[in-house]
């Protein structure tokens, strides 16, 4: 069993093209010898964004603070904290920062994908 906590996780700026202000932690992965899934928590600085991408798996997503827009391929839908959200496996989407403060969110996916 591991019990951590966020600020205790290093930080990485997402470096993925298309992202901007955006930075990455994972509290719970395949360092831990976690099987199937990890955890990994975004956080969007004010204006910032993921790529506008596609992943082969599915993907929850759960808002911790902040709000912005998700887009589903071109749609922009609104979001903030306590939402959560499945992105389902091929779909188009980008997270983007339209708050004052940093948008921060949880982001399960197999553990390949990490």
């Amino acid at each position: 069993m591991k019990i951590t906590r966020l600020e205790h996780c290093e930080s990485n700026a997402v470096a993925m093209k298309g992202a901007e202000g955006a930075s990455r932690q994972v509290p719970i992965g395949k360092a831990d010898g976690a099987p199937n899934f990890s955890a990994r928590v975004f956080t969007l600085e004010p204006g910032g964004h993921t790529p506008h991408h596609v992943h082969e798996s599915e993907h929850l997503n759960y808002i911790i603070s902040g709000k912005g827009v998700a887009m589903e391929g071109e749609i922009p839908r609104d979001i903030r904290e306590g939402d959560f959200i499945l992105v389902k496996p091929d779909q188009l989407h980008q997270y983007r920062n339209t708050g004052d403060e940093p948008l921060v969110f949880m982001c399960v996916v197999p553990s390949k994908y990490e």
